[in-house]
């Protein structure tokens, strides 16, 4: 399989030479680069499938440049994971309504950053399509069309399943309502913010388990998680 192409912009000289390491050493082609202005010109010049995106880089800011990836139709499509100093709810959520697909505040573990990119890469890589998917006790098998927890199968409605298998193919990611509607009911649909949380109900009903947590994590003000 070819081999992930990853754009990572980072302004801190030392945490940008070790996650080009980590990452190559995982058999990612890394471009790396300091500059927001660089960035937006190494994107354009060969479209990466991911972005690690600083968000106060030199040139250009961060944030300015995943608005303007979002905007450029050959960029639209590519993920986006932030990383910022900033811990401020309303940052996190401006990331995020930017068009950054998760955000990681530092200081953080360059495991957790891994385990972020590789949810999103076998999200986004077809070749990895049809795996069975694991998150703590659940499994779900997009083949088969079906869902265990602990080994028992667990009976969903359809748009339950979508929820789901989407809250899987990215776990610890902050979800926002309206990332949740395009993600799962599709971005030229007309369904209610509300609605979401109804089948947020309907699914955690669907899932609980004695003795189990339940791995639905509400965030205030931002969204919806699915954590082991």
């Amino acid at each position: 399989m070819t081999a992930a192409k990853l754009l990572l912009v980072e302004d801190d000289p030392a945490l940008l030479e070790l996650l080009e390491y980590r990452f190559q050493n995982e058999g990612y082609d890394v471009r790396a680069t300091p500059d927001g202005d660089e960035a937006m010109v190494m994107a354009a010049e060969d479209v990466p499938d991911l972005v690690i995106l600083d968000w106060m880089v030199d040139g250009t800011s961060g944030i300015e440049v995943c608005r303007r990836l979002r905007r450029d139709k050959t960029t639209a499509h590519v993920p986006i994971i932030m990383l910022t100093a900033r811990e401020a709810e309303d940052d996190r959520i401006r990331g995020l309504d930017t068009g950054a697909d998760d955000y990681i505040t530092k200081p953080f573990s360059p495991r957790e950053l891994m385990a972020r990119v590789g949810a999103v890469m076998r999200r986004i890589r077809p070749a990895l399509a049809g795996e069975t998917v694991e998150v703590g006790d659940i499994a779900l098998d997009p083949v088969a069309h079906k869902v265990t927890r602990r080994g028992k199968t667990l009976q969903l409605g359809p748009t339950e399943y979508r929820l789901l298998k989407f809250f899987m193919e990215s776990p610890g990611r902050v979800f926002s309502r309206t990332q949740l509607l395009d993600g799962v009911w599709g971005t030229g649909s007309d369904i209610e913010l509300r609605t979401v949380d109804v089948h947020i109900r309907r699914l955690r009903k669907a899932i609980e388990m004695s003795n189990a947590k339940d791995p639905i994590r509400t965030v205030r003000s931002a969204g919806y998680a699915f954590e082991a």
